[in-house]
């Protein structure tokens, strides 16, 4: 059975009814470092530059009418690419192929590179396959990766909103940097004392890590780490600049005591085989929706077993195509859920995909409905163009 036709969508997944009265979400205001820190107009909220492009999905059409859906977030590039190039050199492929499709596509885009928005539409291409095969197999895509490794996936939150973690049952918080470099020296104190502030909060059995979002350099990275030592974090997270693997290496030299994660703007496995190789991290950290989709991450998977290091995707459990993969491979050991609902929203309302499904007291067992358990009825969805 081949492949029909690829064909990018535009997302429209109706309105929800809450259930719960939500107060603001800390990503509409809240102040937290990125790389555009050095520059005041962009420097308060991530949110005044960073892409808003419109989420994009991809439907995958077999010859016997099956369809699968990926979905991306970088709109209409990522469409054109799916719509103009990608798409329409696979169609005719077996449609069950996923190993042979996603080679196929890393190879179609060397002539422009595989990673950044290519990686994404890849991405999403994948993801459509897979959600394809489980329902032509009648299969929840975990079993085909294999079957659950554990009853449950054990989740962690991430923002800066920590009672409300608690209160949700979750047992292991993400603090967002909120300073950088060019906030100089009272800026290093201010992150300081909000890890001292936090770590007083949730008291010694919550595990704390702070996600520091390409914001810091090696040098202020240093002191800032040395500097909350005696916090006891489980992790630094992302605390450079993602191309810049050099720089990934003087840090790991430099603070050999404490765990660092990086990777969600990694994209194909070929930076996390780097970076294994030379044990520049402890904890890799891949996108699935990002890194090349299901394919990418079992390979990134198979890398990091190899060499005895743990795979925490970002983000990995606010969608169901990263649920089914933490559900799924035992080199997980946690899964990441980005908490951007303001406190008092009950989470199952801040579900963003229908039929995804949400912790509960930190814990999650994905959907085991036919591929990735999605409940949108792809005939609805219209062509993004």
């Amino acid at each position: 059975m081949n492949i029909a036709s690829v064909q990018a969508v535009a997302l429209d997944f109706g309105e929800r009814r809450a259930t719960s009265k939500p107060r603001a979400s800390w990503t509409e205001d809240a102040r937290v470092g990125s790389p555009m820190a050095p520059y005041p107009r962009y420097a308060e909220v991530r949110s005044s530059w960073t892409p808003n492009w419109p989420g994009v999905g991809v439907v995958v059409t077999a010859e016997d009418g099956t369809q699968g859906l990926g979905i991306g977030t970088i709109g209409r590039p990522m469409a054109a690419l799916v719509d103009d190039y990608l798409g329409p050199r696979i169609v005719g492929e077996p449609a069950l192929a996923t190993e042979r499709l996603y080679d196929m596509m890393l190879r179609l885009c060397s002539p422009f590179g595989a990673t950044g928005i290519a990686s994404y539409a890849v991405s999403a291409i994948d993801l459509a396959l897979w959600d394809l095969k489980g329902k032509v197999l009648d299969r929840p895509v975990y079993e085909l990766m294999g079957g659950p490794s554990r009853d449950e996936i054990v989740c962690y939150a991430t923002g800066p909103q920590h009672e409300w973690h608690l209160e949700l049952g979750f047992t292991a918080t993400k603090h967002p940097c909120r300073y950088g470099p060019s906030d100089g020296l009272d800026g290093l104190r201010r992150n300081v004392d909000d890890i001292a502030a936090l770590r007083d909060l949730v008291g010694p059995d919550v595990e704390l890590m702070l996600d520091c979002w390409m914001s810091l350099d090696v040098e202020y990275a240093v002191r800032l780490i040395e500097e909350l030592r005696p916090f006891k974090l489980k992790w630094i997270e992302e605390a450079l600049r993602s191309e810049d693997m050099d720089s990934h290496a003087a840090l790991r030299d430099r603070v050999p005591w404490q765990a660092l994660a990086t990777g969600e703007h990694w994209y194909t496995p070929a930076p996390f085989q780097h970076a294994a190789s030379r044990r520049l991290v402890d904890i890799l950290q891949p996108d699935i929706m990002w890194v090349g989709g299901i394919t990418a991450l079992m390979r990134i998977c198979a890398i990091a077993d190899a060499a005895g290091l743990s795979v925490i995707p970002h983000a990995g459990v606010n969608e169901p195509y990263g649920q089914h993969a933490c559900f799924a491979l035992p080199g997980i050991p946690w899964g990441e859920y980005f908490v951007a609902s303001g406190p008092g929203t009950d989470l199952a309302d801040a579900v963003s995909v229908p039929g995804a499904a949400h912790p509960v007291n930190g814990r999650l067992r994905p959907s085991d409905a036919p591929g990735f358990g999605i409940e949108i009825d792809l005939a609805t969805l219209q062509p993004y163009s």
